[in-house]
């Protein structure tokens, strides 16, 4: 399971990171989601990187990574926190600016790194992922009977953790099969450690909270526009380099090539 990837304890400051990574080329970093580790990119990193370096660290609180104390109003589980985390572990890897992509609650990380530092995040790609605040404010009696989940590990009344560590396997009950047997006993001893269930329920307890308070100012401020303007402007940006790029390539088979239809040299 990634061959030819570096594994590391990486200190970005307010954490300690488990990470792997490996591959050569522009940097692509991969965040997994609840309740699994770094190790769920085990096929995909390896395709990966073929072209990219590719980057899987454990979120802090998540797999071997490292668990802060908590607050009483759970900041340091913020996807603020954890997006700060992938950003200085980036700088400690070399890499000024970086590709993001977040599954699950690795999504609402990746929004949030994009968010407020979307001059270091070069692209943004999310899977079964929406913004905290818009799913929040969207809740109804289907998505409380579909994702009642959220609640249950975000609320403090009765903590979740008791209930999930009697038996983690029969809560979260993973697929052996389809995982892989490296990724399945990484996942298990993850999920058997009762530390790290209570850091994944912090995790869902700053989401009901900070997390929701920080993506309602950034509407209010109008900054999810602003990202979008970026977006776009990069985009721009970026075929305007494609265009021109093409045009030097014709350009140098055109001095080389004696067919009519090119266009003379002299002409460029």
């Amino acid at each position: 399971m990634f061959d030819g990837f570096s594994l590391e304890r990486i200190d970005v400051g307010d954490a300690v990171l488990r990470v792997r990574h490996g591959g050569e080329g522009p940097p692509v970093m991969l965040l997994h989601g609840h309740p699994r580790t770094h190790t769920t990119w085990h096929r995909v990193a390896p395709l990966l990187a073929a072209e990219h370096t590719v980057i899987c660290p454990d979120l802090r609180g998540y797999g071997e990574s490292s668990k802060p104390h908590t607050s009483d109003d759970h900041a340091l589980y913020s996807k603020r926190a954890m997006a700060v985390d992938c950003i200085e572990l980036a700088k400690v890897l070399g890499h000024d600016r970086f590709a993001v992509v977040g599954h699950d609650r690795g999504a609402n990380v990746a929004f949030r790194a994009a968010l407020d530092d979307p001059d270091t995040i070069s692209a943004l790609a999310v899977m079964d992922g929406v913004p905290i605040a818009d799913l929040l404010a969207r809740c109804d009696a289907a998505f409380a009977q579909s994702w009642w989940h959220w609640f249950f590990l975000g609320q403090t009344a009765k903590p979740a953790e008791r209930v999930i560590s009697a038996d983690p396997d029969a809560w979260y009950r993973p697929n052996r099969e389809l995982m892989g047997e490296e990724n399945y006993a990484d996942y298990r001893r993850a999920i058997h450690d009762p530390e790290t269930v209570h850091a994944m329920c912090e995790d869902y307890r700053a989401g009901l909270g900070v997390d929701r308070e920080h993506d309602e100012a950034d509407r209010r401020a109008g900054r999810e526009h602003e990202l979008q303007r970026a977006r776009r402007r990069r985009a721009g940006n970026a075929r305007r380099s494609r265009r021109r790029s093409r045009r030097r390539s014709m350009d140098r088979r055109c001095v080389a090539c004696t067919a009519r239809t090119c266009r003379p040299a002299s002409r460029r």
